[in-house]
């Protein structure tokens, strides 16, 4: 049985807004999004591996 890794981040917005992401991501799509963010210009972005059903939440 195969299991499917998925992944989801956490980052500051340029604000210093602590944001997380929404969905998880398979690592194709994990891999385009933190090039989105980074192109976005936020900080501290961090990918955490997810769980069926979990998301990571924003860092406090």
């Amino acid at each position: 049985m195969t299991t499917m890794q998925h992944y989801g981040f956490t980052w500051t917005d340029p604000d210093g807004t602590p944001r997380a992401s929404a969905v998880a991501y398979d690592r194709i799509s994990a891999d385009h999004r933190r090039r989105e963010l980074e192109t976005a210009g936020v900080t501290d972005i961090e990918e955490v591996p997810v769980g069926p059903g979990e998301l990571p939440a924003p860092k406090a």
